[in-house]
C-alpha cells in the first residue's frame, strides 16, 4: 500500500461514523483520500454530509426504489470494480455490517485489494438476527487485512474467528467522536427547526425503528407499545419514521391518527437527531448505533431487539433489551419515568466505546502502514 484509501459507504448510519474517519485522513498529507458512496440512504446520507462540511469524490446513485438485497449486493459488486480500475486504491476502507459493505469488500477482495474494516468483530452470535448484519459483518471481517474493533470483546471475536496474520486494533468506536463532536454544536435552536414543537412539561420518549428483523409482524408489536406509552398524560412521544414502506406504512397506519402525544414526523438530520437525544428522557430503539451514542449522553437506551451485538452497553446498565413484546416495552418506560432511583441508575454517562479518538487512531496506523509500504 502506498497511500491511495478508498473509503466506501452508502447509508446514514456509516456516514455519521466514517466521516470523522475521512477528516483524519484527509488531515494527512502523505494519503490521497477518496469517499464513493452509494446512495443506498439517498436523501438521509446528503444530510449528514452537510453536516460535516463534506461531499462525496464518487457519488455512485446505485439505489432504485423497490431494490432488493440482491439489487444492491449485485449493483455495488458491478459498479466497484470500474471505480477500482479507475481509482487504484491501494486500501479500500468500509465500515460496519451494511449490504454496501459487505458487497465492497467482497469487491475489493475480489479484485486483491487490501480491506480495513472499521467497526469490526461485533457479534450477536446469531446469523439471523440482525439480519441480513451479522452475516454481513462476519463475511467483512473474514477478508479484512485491517480490522479496527471499537472494545476488547469485538477484538477477542476476531482473534478467535481467524488464526491467519492480520493487522487487530482496539480503537474505540468513531461513532463517539462524531457525536462529541456534533453535541457541542446543538442547542434548544436545533429541536425549533423540528415540524411539531415539543412540550416542556411532558417527559419525552423518543423513538427510531427501522430493522428488517421486525418487519411485519415485529412492527405491528412495536406500535402497540408505544400505543400503551401514550396513554399517558405526562409523556409526549417523537419518532422519525424510517422511509422504508415497510416501516413507514405500518407506522402511519397504526399511530397516524388519534393520539395527540404521539408525533410522527419525517427523518431527521444527524444534528436534529443528536439534540432529540440530549433532549430525550428515554430511548426506545432497535439502532445499533444508538446503543453506543445514548450511554455516552447519559440516556437510559431500551432496545426493541431480543439479542445485541453490543455486550458492552448491556454491561453497562444504561442499556437494556426490551424485544417487541408491547407490555414489556411500556413496563419499562413507566418504570423509568415513575421511579427516581431506578432512573438515576440508568441515567449515567458511560463510554464503553472509547474517548473519542477512534478516527485519529485509525489514521494513525493506515499512515504508518503506508510510510512502511514506501519505504519497502
Amino acid at each position: 500500500m502506498h497511500g491511495r484509501i478508498l473509503l466506501v459507504f452508502g447509508t446514514r448510519p456509516e456516514a455519521i461514523k466514517m466521516l470523522p474517519v475521512v477528516k483524519a485522513l484527509r488531515a494527512r498529507r502523505s494519503l490521497h483520500t477518496v469517499v464513493a458512496t452509494t446512495g443506498q440512504h439517498r436523501q438521509m446520507l446528503d444530510q449528514v454530509f452537510g453536516a460535516f462540511g463534506e461531499r462525496p469524490d464518487i457519488d455512485l446513485d446505485l439505489m432504485s426504489a423497490g431494490q432488493t438485497l440482491t439489487d444492491i449486493t449485485v449493483r455495488v459488486l458491478a459498479r466497484m470494480g470500474e471505480v477500482f480500475d479507475a481509482e487504484k486504491p491501494d486500501l479500500v476502507l468500509v465500515h460496519g455490517d451494511t449490504t454496501t459493505a459487505m458487497a465492497a469488500a467482497l469487491a475489493a477482495f475480489y479484485a486483491r485489494i487490501p480491506v480495513g474494516h472499521v467497526e469490526a468483530g461485533l457479534r450477536s452470535h446469531d446469523i439471523a438476527r440482525p439480519w441480513p448484519e451479522e452475516y454481513n459483518r462476519v463475511s467483512i471481517d473474514a477478508v479484512a487485512d485491517f480490522l479496527f474493533a471499537p472494545t476488547e470483546v469485538s477484538a477477542e471475536n476476531l482473534r478467535r474467528e481467524s488464526p491467519r496474520e492480520r493487522t487487530i486494533a482496539i480503537t474505540g468506536n468513531t461513532g463517539i467522536d462524531a457525536l462529541l463532536y456534533m453535541a457541542e454544536r446543538v442547542d434548544a435552536s436545533t429541536l425549533a427547526e423540528l415540524p411539531v414543537q415539543l412540550s416542556p412539561g411532558r417527559k419525552l420518549v423518543l423513538v427510531t425503528g427501522h430493522r428488517r428483523e421486525s418487519f411485519g409482524g415485529g412492527f405491528d408489536r412495536i406500535c402497540d407499545g408505544i400505543a400503551r406509552i401514550a396513554a399517558r398524560d405526562d409523556v409526549e412521544i417523537i419518532y422519525p419514521v424510517h422511509l422504508n414502506p415497510q416501516v413507514k406504512d405500518v407506522v402511519t397506519q397504526r399511530l397516524g391518527g388519534g393520539l395527540g402525544n404521539v408525533h410522527l414526523i419525517p427523518p431527521v438530520d444527524y444534528v436534529q437527531m443528536v439534540a432529540l437525544m440530549k433532549r430525550a428522557d428515554v430511548i426506545l430503539t432497535d439502532s445499533g448505533g444508538i446503543q453506543e451514542e445514548g450511554p455516552a449522553l447519559g440516556k437510559p437506551v431500551l432496545v426493541m431487539r431480543e439479542v445485541t451485538e453490543r455486550p458492552e452497553a448491556l454491561a453497562t446498565g444504561v442499556v437494556s433489551l426490551v424485544g417487541t413484546d408491547p407490555v414489556l416495552m411500556a413496563g419499562e418506560v413507566f418504570r423509568l419515568l415513575d421511579d427516581p432511583d431506578y432512573y438515576a441508575g440508568r441515567a449515567r454517562s458511560v463510554f464503553p466505546y472509547g474517548d473519542g479518538t477512534a478516527a485519529t487512531q485509525i489514521a494513525d496506523i493506515i499512515e504508518a502502514y503506508a510510510r512502511t509500504k514506501r519505504a519497502a
